[in-house]
């Protein structure tokens, strides 16, 4: 079963904030989280965080990212901001003694936020306080047509996949695939894949084919397990495509399945599974493969 450890990962934020910033700011950090502080005050100061801290990239050591990915599920930060990180830390810390005036206070920066702080506010989505008050927002956010807030939702975010419902999860699936963000970087994409996921990227792929449009070759990631004789009819296509891409999405699928007729077409496919046999080819490989053939292409 997926989860985090929200306080840890909390913690570790902590750590790395006030390495990367003036103690006066720090203090000033801890002054807008006091309980004495109002709804308006710590708005105004959600807002101010980048006067105050820059916005420079944040510097990792290997043993923080690695605490950071154990304690988050396979979350990382590695390209986040200062400001972003600091912004998610005042999120963490706000009192939130009283929950309905907490969630009423996030929920008015919501729909107050610009697109960096919406960023900030989906980033935050693992360590709020009452995190199933957030299912909602977060099924809203995948909605969203504002690239960025979508990356900070679907990328390196372990909330998604430990408390959207199904359809919800699905619909993230999708969204991801249509809008051509980097699939590899959802959290739980192979842990969550179901049937009725499998079917509609399924569906998905006819549409653009009957289109005589590109499909993803990362769209059969989440189908292997659930591969039927639908399905099987897609992975003959594939073995049968010019594009060694479309080869390796199947064998890779095919080898997550346990139906008979999948497993007998990845046997004639020999070179491939015994790339897959040996850790040569995954489905990370395969996505960073299709990466460098982009950017030399």
């Amino acid at each position: 079963m997926l989860k985090y450890q929200a306080e840890v990962l909390n913690t570790l934020f902590s750590a790395v904030v006030r390495q990367n910033v003036a103690p006066g700011v720090w203090n000033w950090l801890n002054e807008k989280v006091a309980p004495a502080h109002n709804s308006q005050s710590f708005n105004i100061a959600f807002v101010s965080v980048p006067r105050k801290t820059g916005k420079a990239a944040i510097p990792l050591t290997d043993e923080q990212a690695a605490d950071i990915r154990e304690a988050g599920a396979g979350l990382t930060i590695g390209g986040w901001t200062i400001d972003r990180l600091c912004r998610v830390w005042l999120l963490a810390n706000a009192d939130h003694a009283d929950e309905e005036k907490y969630v009423q206070t996030v929920e008015n920066l919501f729909l107050t936020a610009e697109v960096n702080e919406l960023v900030a506010l989906y980033s935050a989505l693992p360590v709020l306080a009452y995190p199933e008050r957030w299912v909602k927002r977060c099924a809203e956010g995948i909605r969203s047509n504002i690239g960025a807030a979508l990356e900070a939702i679907m990328c390196n975010n372990p909330y998604p996949a430990v408390y959207l419902n199904e359809p919800a999860w699905n619909q993230l699936i999708l969204k991801a695939f249509f809008t051509e963000k980097p699939v590899e970087q959802i959290i739980g994409i192979d842990a969550r894949a179901n049937a009725d996921l499998a079917k509609t990227l399924s569906d998905y792929a006819h549409e653009r084919w009957a289109a005589h449009r590109p499909v993803n070759p990362q769209i059969w990631r989440c189908t292997g397990k659930f591969i039927n004789a639908d399905i099987l009819q897609d992975m003959e296509r594939l073995f049968a495509s010019e594009h060694d891409f479309d080869r390796e999405a199947a064998a890779l699928a095919c080898s997550d399945s346990q139906y008979p007729p999948a497993q007998q077409l990845l046997n004639k496919n020999q070179n491939i599974k015994s790339a897959i046999i040996s850790g040569q080819l995954s489905w990370n490989a395969l996505a960073e493969k299709m990466k460098n053939y982009v950017l030399q292409s």
